[in-house]
């Protein structure tokens, strides 16, 4: 009976493919949750690659996934993804049904997921990943993720024994995820810039689990990243098996030492946790069985997906999309550190509201108070733009942060707040958030044409 249910649901999933298509709706979970809907032990069923590789974690795992794709695709690998689709149990069901036969079996020999942390329980039972990245466990939206110890008690639970796992040492909540799977740690040596305390308004981690002592670091980078120990009880953090050290912005390389050498890789990305992405895209590859040169000839043939981060040049102007994830605290702050750092006067415009959330008003707004806005106190930064169902928390969130009221520019509807630019500085950030994809890029679309019509005019 569960067999023929199974290929009921199947059947009726690739038909639903087929009517998508018609419809011009190709990205999407629908044939995913038909099946499950139908046959609930779907993922026990559908023929699975032979090999299958995971990626999950707070921030990151769409990035170092979409890496990876890539990367195999110039090795010639034709695997199954989700890309296209969601990263919980519907988007991997949607995923196989996709690359399978009528008969259930899968015509792709690996896979490569990113899984949602909190999907562990729906997935893991039926699917057994080879090797899985862990690219950090931080704080997320409280309402979804509650708080990464808890995330780290369900991945813990729920991941296979057989699992390899590629984990970030320089997060200790990470890296204590499934003490009895095998592991191998990444991380990065002290950089410039890196302290001992933390200055950020979250910091998940400051007690010893073993003895309850508070932790001191060797070096932080932000909130809990960085290299902790116990001066009590000798307490530390792992040490790791790929470690990325002496960091060249200006060339854009970083050296990745591990068990078979040393070597300079290339940067797609000046941001910390882009840095961090690499290092875990190295890290897999290596585990996987490719060479120093194969890896190096994947990273300068790939980017960063354009829905993560993208840059136009328009005249003397240089207008940056960037994903700032909404309800995530730690996400966002690393945007606006980022932001913060770079050379140059420049202007923000804050969209990442959640919009699906706004139809119904359930947005809890608490993570705006865990957000380091103070980092946006920068004499560089002349005019934040805050705008959409939020523009006025984020104003008032700006003013307790410092800001000047002078610099915040408001403005209701997400596209008119190209027309609240100054254009004084050099670079423009448009920051949207998961649900605001499409309408960041029409803001920076519009921000363009009127940089093009006022150089226009000036000729």
């Amino acid at each position: 009976m569960g067999r023929l249910r199974f290929l009921i649901a199947l059947w009726v999933a690739k038909l639903s493919i087929v009517a998508l298509k018609i419809t011009g709706h190709n990205g999407t979970n629908f044939p995913g949750v038909i099946a499950i809907k139908i046959c609930p032990q779907f993922l026990r069923y559908i023929g699975k690659p032979k090999r299958i590789i995971a990626i999950t974690g707070t921030n990151g795992k769409t990035t170092v996934t979409n890496m990876m794709i890539d990367a195999l695709a110039l090795d010639g690998r034709k695997v199954v993804d989700n890309r296209a689709g969601s990263n919980i149990n519907t988007g991997l069901a949607t995923s196989l049904i996709q690359n399978c036969g009528i008969g259930g079996g899968c015509t792709k020999e690996m896979g490569i997921f990113e899984i949602d942390e909190r999907s562990a329980r729906l997935i893991y039972p039926y699917i057994k990943p080879e090797y899985m990245v862990v690219t950090n466990l931080s704080r997320d939206s409280i309402m979804r993720n509650g708080h990464p110890e808890y995330i780290s008690g369900i991945l813990t639970r729920y991941i296979p024994e057989s699992t390899k796992l590629i984990l970030n040492a320089d997060d200790m909540i990470c890296s204590g995820v499934s003490p009895e799977n095998q592991r191998v740690y990444f991380g990065i040596e002290k950089m410039d810039g890196d302290e001992t305390e933390c200055h950020n308004l979250i910091n998940d981690f400051q007690i010893c689990p073993k003895c309850h002592s508070r932790l001191k670091y060797e070096y932080v980078r932000y909130s809990h990243i960085g290299r902790a120990y116990c001066p009590q009880c000798g307490f530390k953090a792992p040490e790791y098996d790929y470690a990325g050290h002496d960091v060249d912005l200006s060339d854009m390389t970083i050296a990745i030492r591990d068990r078979n050498g040393d070597v300079r890789y290339r940067l797609l990305n000046d941001s910390v946790y882009n840095i961090y992405n690499v290092i875990s895209v190295v890290a897999l590859l290596s585990e996987l069985g490719y060479s120093h040169r194969q890896i190096q000839g994947f990273l300068k043939n790939i980017d960063i997906v354009g829905s993560r981060y993208d840059e136009d040049k328009v005249y003397s102007y240089t207008i940056c999309r960037m994903l700032a994830k909404d309800k995530n605290a730690f996400a966002t702050s690393r945007v606006f550190d980022y932001i913060s750092g770079c050379e140059g006067k420049k202007e923000i415009i804050i969209m990442n509201s959640c919009r699906g959330d706004a139809r119904t008003w359930s947005e809890n707004i608490c993570w705006m108070y865990d957000c380091d806005f103070e980092l946006l106190d920068n004499d560089d930064i002349e005019n934040i733009v805050v705008c959409g169902p939020r523009g006025k928390d984020y104003r008032l969130r700006l003013l307790m942060a410092g800001i000047p009221d002078e610099k915040i520019s408001y403005t209701e509807d997400e596209l008119d707040a190209p027309d609240k630019l100054k254009l004084t500085g050099s670079h423009i950030y448009v920051l949207y958030g998961t649900d605001s994809i499409q309408l960041g890029k029409k803001v920076a679309d519009k921000v363009k044409k009127i940089i093009e019509e006022r150089e226009e005019d000036r000729i």
